[in-house]
């Protein structure tokens, strides 16, 4: 099923390859990482095939449940399957196929995050560096609406903040240091939008 026309809300860019001059941070966006019919093939399978789940986190001194749905999949370790998260799905496989050739890099484990509409979104913070170790580096794929991604600088406020439209099909690296010195959003909208995926692939350490 074709979901997505080229208009204003969905686009899927035209821009090609940027690379962003920032302090403290190694960040790159590829529009159009994945050609329209596939990011809308790709949109549609995992909509309706993958196992979406709520989950509660803290905020403050109460547990809410996170305003997204999320989905957790990760390698077998010696043929062991790792906790209870699943395996990569064939879709899955050929994603990270793509973003691997990409940057060189192999990854193991992916999150998905599902954004239902403009009250889903995620606040300010940096990735978990329990499992993937310090300075991360993040391959981030997103499928659907257009949401923007903030970013700002953890220590200096005299560093702007920097807002990136994430458009159907497009890819975004964030290396080096950037998860130690900036934070990153997908604020909520009070448009009307349409459910946003994206992947964030990882390298978990065992």
């Amino acid at each position: 099923m074709k979901l997505f026309n080229d208009t204003d809300l969905f686009a899927t860019g035209t821009r090609g390859t940027r690379e962003f001059d920032l302090p403290d941070a190694d960040i790159m966006l590829i529009d159009n990482f994945f050609s329209k019919e596939e990011s809308d093939d790709f949109y549609d399978k995992l909509l309706t095939e993958t196992q979406w789940r709520e989950y509660e986190m803290p905020m403050y001194d109460k547990i809410v449940t996170a305003p997204r749905m999320i989905s957790w999949h990760q390698d077998k370790k010696d043929g062991i399957p790792s906790g209870n998260a699943p395996e990569f799905t064939a879709d899955l496989n050929k994603i990270r196929q793509r973003v691997e050739t990409q940057i060189g890099l192999k990854f193991n484990a992916v999150l998905l995050n599902l954004y239902r509409n403009g009250n889903d979104g995620v606040s300010w913070h940096s990735d978990k560096i329990d499992k993937s170790g310090i300075n991360p580096i993040i391959a981030s794929v997103t499928f659907g609406e257009t949401r923007m991604f903030r970013l700002r600088h953890k220590f200096r406020k005299d560093v702007p903040q920097l807002e990136i439209p994430l458009y159907h099909g497009s890819f975004l690296t964030m290396a080096g240091k950037t998860n130690s010195f900036w934070e990153h959003a997908v604020p909520k909208t009070a448009k009307e939008v349409l459910p946003r995926i994206n992947l964030t692939f990882r390298r978990v350490i065992r």
